[in-house]
């Protein structure tokens, strides 16, 4: 029987050009993880991003790696080394091409299944049970751990377990890409309230417009 790794909060705030800050859960830390970069531009197919703040590059320096990891995995440990940058966007983007690949229903591609593969081999955040005496390991994660932890997410996010419910949103101006979690399996906006509550009103002029 595996063992249940590391539980990783996810969702993350993004900010659109009109400053107006919105909160996306993607339901999964990996695609949280994946949204750091470009994905809604490559989903884009080269046209114009929406307007949600999303396919903005985060990641311009190591600092910005190690804050957005810190805010998942509590304090990073040591410094980091010089390639853990390159080695944190080459992750990110097989992770964004999967994901995009997965909403549209094609083929993954085989070699960002290597990339996440070659990450998750590597030694991970450990689970831990709270309550005990004594320290085991370190108190801190490591840049490469916290990589691999996410690369482990990647790989249940697109294998079997879950379940053919990565989707886009249904709005038709938002791209943007989540893991369903819902009980029911009936998610359909990468915020209710956001695009949800534009969906409804539009209903709501559509239907006024038509009893005028």
């Amino acid at each position: 029987m595996a063992v249940a790794s590391v539980v990783i909060p996810t969702g993350q705030w993004l900010a659109p050009d009109d400053g107006t800050r919105w909160w996306f859960d993607s339901g999964s830390a990996a695609l949280d993880f994946a949204y750091t970069g470009t994905i809604v531009a490559e989903q884009a197919d080269g046209g114009p991003l929406d307007d949600s703040g999303a396919g903005i590059e985060l990641l311009h320096s190591l600092d910005n790696l190690i804050a957005w990891l810190a805010e998942r995995f509590g304090s990073v440990q040591g410094a980091p080394r010089p390639g853990d940058l390159d080695d944190a966007r080459g992750l990110r983007d097989s992770i964004a091409r999967l994901a995009v690949a997965s909403s549209l229903g094609t083929e993954l591609v085989a070699s960002d299944i290597d990339i996440v593969n070659l990450f998750a081999a590597t030694p991970d955040v450990p689970p831990a049970l709270g309550g005990g005496t004594r320290q085991a390991g370190h108190a801190s994660v490591r840049t490469q751990q916290a990589l691999s932890t996410l690369a482990r997410e990647a790989v249940r996010l697109f294998g079997p377990e879950a379940g053919g419910r990565i989707r886009s949103c249904s709005a038709e101006d938002c791209s943007l890409i989540y893991l369903d979690t819902s009980r029911a399996g009936s998610r359909r906006w990468c915020s209710m309230q956001r695009c949800g509550n534009r969906a409804k009103v539009r209903k709501h002029r559509a239907k006024a417009a038509s009893a005028a």
